[in-house]
């Protein structure tokens, strides 16, 4: 079978449906990638796929290119002759939906998280929640990543109850993003927040949370790792986090395709985010063995046990980020040892790729 994967950014298809994209091809289908080119072409071609390049703005929703956006994904769909489209982030979701279903190929839809278009009630968030509606009409399964946003999505009648399905998130390579022989925690104890540079993201809260620990001189750093976003009112700009590094409140460590000589040298990984599918950063750092911070919203709770694996905090408040972080840097070795190996038994037991795998197998199976 032909199977087309459509995301809004190649990145994306290459670090996070990976372990997909191969369970696929060594059941012997043959796997195209659709998305646009933002420089994981070949590394995609290298391992096996496909790739078609469509023209998708992340965000925004303008009706003109919009619609311009299914007739491109109608051509692309019908120039690669694939026989299923699995559809992930929102713009796949529902124009790709559409033009599956103008070639009556079925789909199945993986809502990875809501992001700004629920966090912020405006008109975008209104469109969003029609177009929702009318698109998943057509296919023949849509997952979510956590029971809240199911939960929503049921609520306002955007899709019916019988074509949903519950995933552990995109799913972690548990061999790949495992702990590496301990070395105890650092000198100075240390925090590190990956994601992209947003505002929901949380990450003026968690400078905030960083001016309040400075103030009480206790001996911590400090680390962000991320991609500075340009969305205008949405992103962090670069003259706002030069400032905070030349204040000497965070250590930006760029960007980076393999994070995982990153977690391995931090103490505990932050997320204050607003929302969330199921963060995939932090479930790279539950299966390194790390303990995490992370706000007590849709997507995030699912990654933590309070007080066994980490600490929940308060959504959009600096200073409950603040003392659960400051609770975390004065635990002892024992007690960070103990979370350590409850966050690496959680990633094994409810995140491992492989029940996600399963589920499309059987998914796939059942459009046939």
């Amino acid at each position: 079978m032909r199977i087309g994967i459509i995301i809004n950014s190649s990145w994306n298809i290459y670090n996070f449906r990976w372990g997909l994209i191969e369970a696929f091809i060594k059941d012997g289908h043959q796997v195209v990638a659709i998305a646009p080119d933002d420089g994981f072409v070949e590394e995609l071609k290298a391992k096996g796929c496909e790739f078609y390049e469509v023209n998708m703005e992340r965000k925004g929703v303008n009706p003109l290119k919009d619609l311009g956006l299914v007739w491109e994904l109608y051509q692309t769909y019908k120039k690669a002759n694939i026989q299923i489209a699995l559809h992930f982030t929102i713009k796949p979701n529902i124009y790709g939906t559409l033009a599956a279903r103008m070639l009556n190929i079925p789909s199945i839809n993986n809502v990875t998280g809501l992001g700004t278009v629920f966090i912020r009630n405006n008109l975008t968030s209104k469109i969003a929640q029609v177009l929702y509606r009318f698109a998943f009409q057509f296919p023949k399964k849509v997952f979510f990543q956590n029971q809240d946003d199911l939960a929503l999505f049921l609520q306002k009648k955007l899709i019916s109850k019988k074509i949903t399905d519950l995933l552990p998130g995109s799913g972690i390579d548990i061999e790949k993003f495992k702990p590496t022989l301990p070395n105890g925690r650092n000198a100075t104890f240390t925090f590190l927040l990956i994601a992209r540079l947003l505002y929901d993201k949380g990450i003026v809260e968690y400078i905030e949370a960083i001016k309040i620990l400075k103030k009480q001189n206790l001996p911590l750093h400090f680390q962000l790792l991320g991609k500075i976003e340009t969305d205008k009112g949405l992103g962090i700009t670069q003259e706002q986090l030069s400032q905070w590094t030349e204040q000497g409140i965070v250590t930006y460590l760029g960007t980076a395709n393999d994070v995982r000589s990153f977690i391995q040298n931090a103490d505990c990984v932050v997320l204050p985010s607003y929302r969330e599918g199921t963060p995939r950063t932090l479930l790279e750092a539950a299966s390194m063995g790390k303990p995490l911070i992370a706000t007590d919203v849709a997507g995030c709770r699912e990654t933590i046990v309070e007080g066994v694996n980490g600490f929940l905090c308060k959504v959009k408040n600096a200073m409950d980020l603040a003392e659960k972080m400051k609770k975390m840097s004065l635990m002892s070795e024992p007690e960070l040892e103990k979370m350590s190996k409850q966050s690496r038994k959680l990633a094994v037991e409810k995140f491992d790729q492989a029940i996600v795998i399963q589920k499309y197998r059987e998914a796939i199976r059942r459009t046939n």
